[in-house]
């Protein structure tokens, strides 16, 4: 019996791990300064506001990762370009966008280069 506990605890231990720190494959990393990014026609912004209000991007759409359980319904597109401070922001709200039917077709991080 307190194997079987112990084995659910560290399972949802893990699931909850995977969901933060494992990175979603397929979806390419492109440069802020980049001329890639001036043709994206949607760019959400998920950084809390305190720092995306410091660094601005241009032309993009800001709603902290916190917010989007509430207003994700009133993003206009299904194809968009996710901006994050860190890693984990951007694997929590690409996962979170494609589950309700969006399409992320890159990312940027705002706190290193894209490699």
């Amino acid at each position: 019996m307190v194997i079987g506990i112990t084995a659910f605890f560290v399972s949802i231990i893990l699931y909850l791990m995977y969901l933060r720190y494992v990175p979603i494959k397929g979806i390419p990393c492109i440069d802020v300064s980049s001329n890639q990014m001036d043709q994206i026609s949607l760019k959400l912004d998920i950084r809390d506001y305190n720092s995306s209000a410091k660094q601005e991007v241009e032309g993009s759409i800001v709603m902290p990762v916190a917010y989007l359980k509430r207003y994700y319904k009133e993003i206009p597109s299904k194809e968009l370009v996710v901006i994050a401070s860190d890693r984990t922001e951007k694997n929590l709200g690409i996962r979170f966008l494609h589950n309700k039917g969006f399409k992320v077709i890159g990312y940027t991080l705002t706190s290193c280069k894209c490699e």
